[in-house]
């Protein structure tokens, strides 16, 4: 009997997931509900994501939680010696970065490549082309809810007292999936237009990573890259989740200012972007 292929398995995967999201559309079309159906396909596809990402894993979707802690481990035991006179209760502080960091780097790299890989489905399915990033960024999303787990567990081992503040770290997360969905939606378009935006796009993550401040304190650095440091998006996620989870304090009004207008912005550009070029990726695909 011939073994099947990666590609044979792929077509497989897509023919299931096909039967599931028209039989989900007649459900959702008996309903009269448009939105029960595209929450369907989001979740199958969501669903689908995590299940490749640890099909080979023994400890499965442990990893989520697991790889923040260990990487945590690492990093303190690099940089706590360095910047503990600099950062009070370091491990937090880099841990609060990182979670952050991994949900932007995450959402954005799978929205990325999403249109491509699910070609088949695009063509031969009725759906609107925008589920399929929205689709990886919220795997990207449901993986930064497991990291919260290990985020929790090292608070506590810190002694981190809890205060009304803490709360607000979900709505800085809410606000940096608007702005990676944004970014997710123009990359999507841009990678089946010019494949090598995927690698131009790592070289510019890696600036991007050492502009954002996720192992070091801002002031050890000059005035000029402060400046280059907060003007980065990112940054400021990361900079108002600390806030909130060490200092026990908002943002002023000139970071929610920052906060909205590239959340909403960015997402709004993305958006109108991806649909403007529609017919054009249709085209490539």
């Amino acid at each position: 009997m011939r073994r099947k292929t990666g590609r044979d398995r792929r077509q497989a995967e897509s023919y299931m997931l096909r039967e599931e999201t028209e039989s989900g559309a007649e459900e959702g079309h008996a309903s009269g509900s448009s939105l029960r159906q595209y929450m369907f396909v989001i979740r199958e596809l969501t669903g689908r994501e995590i299940k490749r990402k640890y099909a080979r894993s023994y400890l499965g979707i442990l990893w989520s939680v697991l790889n923040p802690l260990l990487s945590m481990a690492v990093m303190t035991m690099i940089f706590s010696t360095i910047f503990k006179r600099n950062i009070e209760n370091y491990p937090i502080y880099y841990l609060t970065g990182s979670i952050f960091w991994s949900l932007f780097t995450e959402s954005t790299n799978t929205a990325m490549t999403a249109l491509v890989d699910n070609k088949s489905m695009l063509v031969k399915v009725r759906l609107p082309m925008e589920i399929f990033p929205l689709s990886r960024c919220f795997t990207a999303m449901t993986n930064f809810g497991y990291s919260l787990v290990a985020y929790t567990v090292m608070l506590l081992v810190s002694r981190i007292p809890f205060t009304p503040y803490m709360p607000m770290i979900f709505l800085y997360a809410g606000m940096l999936f608007l702005f990676a969905l944004g970014v997710g939606y123009l990359l999507s378009v841009l990678y089946t237009i010019f494949g090598d935006i995927k690698h131009l796009y790592s070289i510019m993550l890696t600036l991007l990573m050492y502009a954002s401040a996720i192992f070091y304190p801002v002031d050890s650095t000059s005035e000029v890259m402060q400046k280059i440091i907060k003007s980065n998006p990112v940054y400021n996620y990361i900079a108002c989740a600390r806030k909130c989870m060490l200092e026990a304090a908002m943002p002023d009004d000139a970071q929610w200012v920052k906060l909205f207008v590239w959340s909403i912005g960015m997402f709004l550009f993305g958006k109108i972007f991806f649909h403007k070029m529609r017919n054009r990726v249709l085209q490539k695909v």
